[in-house]
């Protein structure tokens, strides 16, 4: 049962990392970036840590994500006006379609991903034994709230003026003669 749970996660997660890449549209791209980490969440649910699978569904997929997708929402697009055509682009972003780059990537990931499972494998994790007792996620909860109350608010603090700075990047200014109109 645990192998078909890992499987149909793994292909969520893959199908949907490769999705985020591949959309054309950020919109589309960034819902499937959201599929992609919740399916990281699975497999911290799978390694029976449920604590950090709830962590990365509140943080990665409800914070991150979510300031992505309202960033992608709210940013302006600019026209550039060329001498023969009418050009729409993103502020940020200019894609350029070239199959052979495309293909070349794909390559390299896979490269990158066989090695890494090799020296996965090779690495004699399986042997490792240990006398220690499993963790508490209540401790790691209470280490949380007792010593890294700094960072949290730190990170807090970020994200908000994250989407205070975003909302400023997307307010649209209307000047007629010089003045602006509300």
């Amino acid at each position: 049962m645990a192998d078909i749970a890992f499987l149909a996660l793994a292909v969520i997660t893959i199908g949907s990392a490769i999705a985020a890449l591949e959309m054309r549209s950020l919109i589309y791209g960034s819902i499937a970036l959201m599929g992609s980490l919740g399916g990281i969440a699975g497999f911290f649910l799978l390694l029976d840590a449920p604590f950090v699978a709830l962590f990365q569904l509140a943080v990665y997929v409800g914070s991150i994500a979510v300031l992505i997708l309202f960033t992608v929402m709210l940013v302006k697009r600019e026209l550039i006006f060329n001498t023969v055509m009418l050009v729409k682009r993103e502020l940020i972003f200019n894609k350029i379609e070239d199959k052979r780059r495309k293909f070349a990537g794909i390559g390299l990931m896979l490269l990158i991903m066989v090695s890494l499972g090799a020296v996965f494998i090779d690495s004699g994790i399986k042997t490792i034994t240990t006398d220690e007792p499993p963790v508490d996620f209540r401790d790691i909860g209470t280490d949380f709230v007792t010593y890294y109350w700094p960072a949290l608010i730190l990170m807090g603090l970020i994200l908000a003026s994250t989407v205070t700075g975003a909302l400023v990047l997307a307010r649209r200014v209307d000047v007629e003669d010089g003045q602006r109109t509300n």
